[in-house]
């Protein structure tokens, strides 16, 4: 579904991703890991085309997707979650999902709308409550759970997301990720950046370690989550365990 060779970005006189080849089959879910500022935000932006590729390819379903604009890119099945959730505060929870759902309005699928509102309010009953509240007003949480159907909307093949735990609670983050694996049994794909290295391990495939805009390791989550290095850099006492 998603291939990449050799990939470079960066910002201005930057250089974040150095040759990095990476691939996420249909129906995974793949985890990015890595320190603050290893690229893997930026490796996002980049398959989102919110950065230029500056080398190498990205494949989506074979199509060089690496010099396209963010909504083409939309438009052929990838959505992004992107850090920090960035709703639209002034605008209700309706109107941030309808918005999602532009890409059914310019293929004039309007039922396709109405469907994808139904889909993402029956996967958090807590948005349905919330339909008409203005989502500034909404708890980190809410607005994470708002930003995910927000790119649901879109009926993407791949779903992006971009640290979603980020200044969660444990309960809510417990969710977020029961969240994450319904939807590969539905048919989703997801590529997962999370701090929270241990948990996206734990629902994840496969994972990949970047390291300074580098692959440096990759394998099963199981041959990771016992991997000592990994272990000593990345699943230490400063993470969370959801799971128990």
């Amino acid at each position: 579904m998603l291939r990449i060779r050799n990939l470079e970005s960066g910002y201005g006189s930057l250089k974040v991703l150095r040759k990095l080849s990476m691939h996420v089959s249909p129906g995974e879910i793949v985890t990015i890991i890595g320190a603050n500022g290893a690229g893997k935000s930026t490796l996002l932006r980049t398959i989102s085309g919110q950065l230029r590729a500056r080398g190498g390819q990205i494949l989506f379903n074979g199509d060089e997707i690496g010099k396209l604009a963010p909504e083409k890119i939309v438009f052929m099945g990838c959505s992004l979650v992107p850090e920090g959730r960035q709703v639209f505060a002034t605008m209700t929870v309706k109107e941030n999902l309808i918005l999602g759902g532009y890409v059914q309005y310019r293929k004039k699928k309007m039922s396709a709308v109405e469907e994808g509102l139904e889909r993402v309010l029956g996967l958090f009953p807590i948005l349905r409550e919330r339909e008409g509240q203005l989502a500034g007003t909404l708890s980190g949480g809410e607005q994470q759970m708002l930003a995910i159907g927000r790119a649901l909307m879109a009926r993407p093949t791949l779903i992006m997301m971009d640290e979603p735990s980020m200044g969660l609670a444990p309960l809510i983050v417990k969710g977020i990720f029961q969240t994450i694996v319904r939807l590969r049994e539905e048919g989703n794909t997801v590529l997962l950046v999370e701090q929270n290295a241990r948990a996206a391990l734990k629902v994840a495939d496969r994972g990949y370690v970047i390291e300074t805009g580098k692959l440096v390791l990759e394998g099963k989550s199981e041959y990771l989550l016992g991997d000592s290095e990994v272990q000593r850099a990345y699943l230490g006492k400063g993470y969370t365990e959801i799971w128990e």
